[in-house]
């Protein structure tokens, strides 16, 4: 089984490929962009890819709606990560000695309110966070840091100076487990659906008021702009429910109310809840990079 993440090995995508096959032996394919990673799972290069949707803090990755609509892949199943940010060297560096703090811009910003008290310090921007440690191990570069993933310093071998220094302890990021075709579960209790609705007055309110109606949760709802259609939206709603019956009703309801419907995945709720780590000693996982 192959697996695409984008980014490196180290990277939140990678923890989240480890948090949901954790007991599966995969081959860890690494991509530097998302459109090659959707492009990978729609040329069948890969089985599964992970793709980061939406966080907590900087909100929702809305390009990765459009591949996902693009490339009409599936959903078929979702995993919620706690982001937490460590700031690692090369072992025996000390803090008081650092010249320069590196890593991804959305790390720098999640973690503004550490790097105030280190404002004396040179802040480099770099494309990936697990890439940036495992530069600072492969070219030894003395009292550099970088701000990284817990996995990232287990991998490289490098040692946390600070731990947990983003600003917001409940930052989370939402990934997607996307293949190119899935077979309908026989269990299943939350989907993502796709649809598009005329551009009158109450529309979209008649549309949801049947998710009241059903007493359906509706988690989340994201308005897309249509490419060719210019002030035209499509809706990326997902929705949580007590049985399949329960949503296919649902199905039933709202499609004379759609121009357009599409069930993107249907598969099985993910909490938030601690990050796995220390995967060294028992990995069950190979790497191919691309």
């Amino acid at each position: 089984m192959k697996v695409a993440i984008q980014g490196t090995l180290g990277s939140y995508h990678h923890q989240a490929s480890v948090n949901y096959f954790p007991d599966q032996n995969f081959e860890l394919v690494e991509l530097e962009s998302f459109k090659k990673l959707a492009q990978s799972i729609f040329q069948s290069q890969v089985d599964f890819g992970i793709m980061a949707i939406e966080n907590t803090i900087a909100g929702t990755l809305l390009p990765n709606y459009s591949l996902i609509t693009k490339y009409q892949l599936k959903i078929v199943g979702e995993v919620y990560l706690p982001i937490q940010h460590q700031l690692m060297a090369l072992p025996g560096t000390k803090l008081e000695n650092l010249q320069e703090i590196q890593s991804h811009p959305m790390a720098l910003l999640q973690c503004d309110q550490f790097l105030e008290d280190y404002n004396h310090l040179r802040i480099l921007e770099t494309s990936d966070t697990a890439l940036t440690a495992k530069k600072i191990k492969e070219r030894n570069l003395p009292n550099v840091a970088a701000i990284a993933s817990e996995l990232s310093a287990e991998i490289y071998g490098l040692e946390i100076l600070k731990r947990n220094i983003q600003t917001f302890s409940k930052n989370f990021t939402r990934f997607f487990i996307l293949a190119k075709k899935a077979e309908k579960p026989s269990i299943y209790n939350k989907a993502s659906i796709l649809f598009t609705t005329t551009h009158k007055s109450g529309s979209l309110a008649n549309i949801l008021n049947e998710l009241v109606y059903l007493n359906i949760n509706m988690e989340k709802i994201q308005s897309v702009p249509i490419i060719d259609q210019p002030w035209q939206y499509a809706f990326h709603v997902d929705v949580s429910f007590e049985t399949p019956e329960n949503f296919q009703e649902l199905l039933q309801r709202i499609r004379l109310k759609t121009n357009f419907l599409d069930v993107l995945g249907l598969y099985t709720k993910n909490d938030p809840q601690p990050t796995k780590i220390a995967i060294r000693e028992n990995s069950n996982h190979s790497l191919i990079t691309n």
